[in-house]
């Protein structure tokens, strides 16, 4: 029996995942945000916004909103260049993480539900295949702190004390701890 698969969390059940699967599933994910969900989760994150510190508070929106928001679109036109088989179970344990964060979104917890699908699918685009970190290089942090590439590898200023937050992505996300922000 051949199971298709439509959505992320279908890839919990398989046996083996490619690049290019993976990337149809997100394509598919996608092309099921409309634009009222962009416009509330644009909305969400200016609103999420008032809680951060006034003084980089618009670099944060143009940070998150490209991030997240502009990315959608980058997912459907992205072209996959290989059909590498990629490590099943580090996806299916970002899958169950980003599965827990979204009941907690339906109970009304965390994340608005409309931000929260944008969230699921660039999360997983970005880490898995990208090989990226979700927040981009230069993504801001309190402290000045910002997320950066040294040429190897990408660093983020707060992973460590992120990794077990279960609302973050921190445990799954490629960046590794910026050693001089410990």
């Amino acid at each position: 029996m051949i199971v298709q698969m439509e959505k992320i969390e279908d890839v919990l059940s398989c046996r083996e995942i490619h690049r290019e699967k993976l990337h149809y599933i997100l394509k598919n994910e996608a092309n099921h945000i409309s634009l009222q969900d962009i416009m509330k989760a644009s909305f969400f994150l200016i609103n999420d916004a008032r809680y951060v510190q006034e003084s980089y508070r618009k670099e944060y929106i143009k940070a998150y909103t490209h991030a997240f928001i502009t990315r959608i679109k980058e997912v459907k036109e992205h072209k996959t260049h290989d059909n590498e088989c990629l490590n099943l179970q580090e996806i299916q344990n970002a899958i169950a993480i980003l599965m827990e964060q979204e009941k907690q979104t339906l109970d009304g917890e965390g994340f608005d539900p409309a931000f929260f699908k944008i969230y699921k699918v660039i999360s997983v685009y970005t880490t898995f295949i990208l090989g990226e970190p979700v927040h981009p290089v230069g993504t801001p942090f309190p402290g000045g702190l910002k997320v950066q590439y040294n040429g190897e590898n990408y660093l983020c200023p707060v992973k460590e004390r992120q990794k077990d937050n279960p609302g973050a992505v921190c445990g799954f996300c490629v960046a590794e701890q910026d050693p001089e922000t410990i």
